[in-house]
């Protein structure tokens, strides 16, 4: 075989349809759009997102206008009461919150609130705190570890 006897499979390839080129071709004259109306003419035919005079989708659902913003970082939060289970003198970071069914993932963003109290003291590791939840780790001689966003 050589690259002169190389052809496409038969009926794979088509001629692309050229309309608007003569009554002959089968698309001349109204080349294929009918005659007169909206979709005859040049950049004819109604937006997109028309509906034939029905109240478009994108006016029945205001709610879902707006957009996402892709940086923006969802936490998960933990209360002070959570973490009164750990033993005393413990580090508690997201490993330990997972493995104690706490939290569900190690790439969740953890966030530490003040709700409840907290007896004893723990080295405590997450990435973010709330003031008050700061105060209450820290008054019972515990301490406070921010980690860095990933």
């Amino acid at each position: 075989m050589k690259l002169h006897d190389l052809h496409p499979v038969e009926g794979s390839n088509k001629n692309r349809k050229r309309v608007g080129r003569g009554t002959g071709s089968g698309h001349g004259k109204t080349a294929g759009r009918g005659v007169k109306g909206q979709n005859s003419r040049a950049g004819g035919g109604p937006r997109p997102y028309f509906e034939g005079g029905q109240l478009p989708l994108v006016r029945r659902l205001p709610h879902k206008r707006g957009f996402t913003n892709i940086f923006k970082v969802y936490y998960t939060v933990v209360n002070l009461d959570r973490l009164a289970s750990f033993r005393k003198g413990t580090t508690v970071d997201p490993a330990a919150l997972v493995a104690a069914g706490i939290i569900k993932s190690l790439r969740e963003a953890v966030k530490v609130l003040g709700q409840g109290e907290l007896k004893h003291a723990l080295t405590v590791e997450a990435h973010r705190f709330s003031t008050s939840a700061k105060q209450k780790i820290e008054a019972v001689g515990g301490t406070v570890v921010e980690l860095e966003l990933e």
